[in-house]
């Protein structure tokens, strides 16, 4: 590297750029200490970690709240540009939860990853890396600087999943995640040549008009939605997401779900801000795909009774209302509609901030649980609610944003989206506002249920094992950070005015030059909406504390019929509590039901369980990669073992090619 410079918007613009690059040099190096230290390297990693983000945070807060824009240009020699780095509207959205919930995940890993536990200090480091990879993609403006982060993230995220390698599952779901991210990238270098062809550059800049709607620029849609819907966990590529967030470290897995699968969301609003005039079509495909995905994704994850594939599957629901609201703004630029552009962007852009606070607080939640009991397994938990009541708590936090319900942050963002499906049921592609409305209704009302299901099944009831009643509140160091994330998401709910004017910010990037977009406002009044659910929510209380009272010993009644004394065989299991929702959808997820039938007037204790594979890996890929794998055992016979032979393979492979060739 030749040369660097700085090109910025008057000598302001420098801070930002110098902050945000500091930043990514605290993420990389924060495990190194580790590595020779023996007793606080998860300490001194926590400690740069969090300076990472108050770096990072503050040289966002200067450019959404107005501040200047600074680009880095890296030259390789004074004619050929190396790459560039744009700290914009949209990389300073996106850093603040990449860098906020990293910095959460390794303050939580001194807890639940111990200093001298199996792979500690690899752990550390790798998570720094992919800290400071993912703080680098969000800024990359270069198709080579954004490949080598995308490149480098999904290389610390397989390291990462890989952690407990000596788990044939873990070793399994790591070598999909791998597969799987390395098939997007191939989609985006295809993609990113068909753009350098509509520029004549790699860097990235706003395509020529008229370029979306030919052929080479529908090619390019296509590489890039399936390129970035497979980090996305976009239905139907989202098959590597469950295995992998299971398989991961709780504190990994609250990363990749809510900072790495955002990421596929990152590539396309930089897609949208570069095309002034993209057909109606990719935003309708892009808003159907969201539906299927959100609804599939919830219906998926009322059927798992592993805690962390069934966060995992929600993460796959969210996407998809994000999509929804990114469908719907472009579908919005499309037509020129500027309330429905800047309804669905702010609803989607939104959805990625407050997804990335509650689900990073669930799976915190969730590890917490796991590290307590020793399982996932929701058939063997409950009652954990008096023994572990904080981290009960950070669950129904996260559970209530998770189902949109107010006053927390999840309402917020879904009450954009809504505003903006009910704004363009009155266009012309209202159809579109249709299938976003019922597709909302019907993920808003699964996961109410889904997480009434989790919820009880977890902290509810008696404990159905030993590891169970044994159970134990987490240390400071894991319910810390899962306070701070609950905090940010009553937060954003509670007074949405703070966000308003960053995603005002970001919104106006996403439209077409020279269109004026009618400003979001404050948000005061949303605030205000969401403030009214909390005398209610406390009145509800104060009623329910009043009509059922905790009764004492001495004044139950003498025919109890034993649920005086409750035991959990007389409590719902995670597959009874779900069973009426998933056999109504069994058309669509053929679950597998295993139950014992119970005969005589004196039957031996049957059990009823139900499992849910999932539609594309476990019914599709895997057999057919099976199937395949056999078939071509049957050409082993070519494979002899004598250079002879392959030398004369090749000579028929070139014969076979002039033939084609001069016919």
């Amino acid at each position: 590297m030749d040369a660097a410079q700085a090109l910025v918007d008057g000598a302001a613009g420098v801070a930002p750029m110098i902050l945000y690059l500091l930043a990514i040099l605290f993420a990389a190096f924060s495990g190194v200490p580790g590595l020779f230290v023996k007793n606080h390297g998860a300490r001194i990693a926590a400690t740069l970690m969090v300076a990472s983000a108050l770096l990072g945070i503050s040289a966002a807060a200067g450019v959404l709240l107005g501040g200047p824009v600074a680009s880095l240009q890296i030259h390789g020699t004074p004619l050929v540009s190396w790459g560039r780095l744009d700290f914009d509207p949209i990389a300073a959205f996106f850093v603040v939860p990449v860098l906020l919930l990293s910095a959460m995940a390794s303050v939580y890993g001194i807890g639940y990853w111990g200093e001298h536990q199996e792979g500690a200090r690899a752990l550390r480091f790798f998570l720094g890396l992919l800290a400071a990879f993912l703080a680098l993609l969000v800024g990359a403006a270069h198709a080579f600087v954004f490949l080598l982060a995308w490149e480098g993230m999904a290389l610390m995220a397989f390291i990462l999943v890989m952690t407990e390698d000596r788990e044939p599952g873990t070793r399994r779901a790591a070598w999909i995640y791998l597969a799987s991210t390395h098939t997007g990238t191939l989609l985006l270098i295809g993609g990113f040549a068909l753009m350098m062809m509509a520029n004549g550059s790699f860097a990235f800049s706003a395509l020529p008009p008229g370029f979306a709607a030919s052929g080479r620029g529908t090619a390019m849609f296509v590489l890039f939605l399936l390129g970035f819907g497979f980090k996305a966990g976009m239905l139907p590529f989202h098959f590597w997401l469950p295995p992998a967030h299971a398989a991961a470290p709780s504190h990994v897995s609250s990363v990749m779900s809510g900072i790495l699968i955002k990421m596929g969301i990152l590539g396309f609003i930089r897609l949208v801000s570069w095309v002034s005039d993209p057909p109606v079509w990719w935003g309708g495909t892009i808003l159907v795909l969201g539906a299927i995905s959100g609804i599939m994704g919830v219906a998926l994850a009322l059927g798992q009774h592993d805690l962390k594939r069934l966060l995992a599957y929600h993460s796959i629901e969210n996407i998809g209302i994000i999509l929804l609201g990114l469908g719907l703004g472009l579908i919005g630029k499309s037509t020129g509609h500027g309330s429905l552009q800047v309804l669905g962007f702010a609803g989607a852009l939104l959805h990625v901030w407050n997804h990335s606070l509650f689900k990073g607080l669930l799976f915190l939640a969730a590890g917490s649980v796991a590290h307590a009991t020793g399982t996932r397994d929701l058939e063997r938990m409950g009652g954990l609610g008096r023994l572990m009541p904080k981290t009960a708590a950070a669950f129904l936090v996260g559970a209530w944003a998770i189902c949109g319900l107010p006053p927390l942050n999840g309402f917020v963002s879904e009450w954009l989206i809504y505003l903006g499906a009910f704004r363009g049921l009155g266009l012309s592609r209202w159809a579109f506002s249709l299938i976003t409305l019922g597709a909302l209704s019907v993920i808003g009302a699964l996961a109410l249920a889904c997480f009434a299901k989790a919820f009880g099944v977890v902290f509810q009831g008696e404990p159905r094992s030993d590891g169970a009643a044994q159970a134990h509140e987490s240390s400071s160091a894991m319910l810390v950070p899962m306070g701070v994330l609950a905090l940010a998401c009553a937060a954003i709910g509670l007074a949405p005015i703070v966000i308003s004017t960053p995603l005002n910010r970001v919104v106006s990037t996403l439209a077409a030059e020279g269109q004026g977009l009618p400003s979001l406002g404050s948000l005061a009044e949303l605030g205000w909406l969401s403030a009214m659910a909390v005398p209610l929510l406390v009145l509800g209380l104060i009623l329910w504390k009043w009509a059922v009272p905790s009764p004492r010993l001495k004044e139950l009644p003498t025919w109890g019929c034993g649920y005086i004394a409750p035991t959990p065989r007389m409590q719902y299991t995670a597959s009874s509590f779900a069973d009426g929702l998933v056999q109504g959808m069994n058309w669509v997820l053929w679950t597998k039901v295993q139950s014992g039938r119970v005969r005589g007037f004196f039957p031996f204790p049957r059990r009823f369980e139900s499992h849910l594979p999932d539609p594309v890996l476990d019914r599709v890929a895997d057999p057919g990669l099976r199937g395949t794998a056999f078939l071509l055992s049957g050409l082993r016979f070519l494979q002899a073992g004598h250079m002879s032979i392959y030398l004369m393979y090749v000579l028929l492979t070139l014969l076979t090619l002039l033939v084609w060739m001069v016919v």
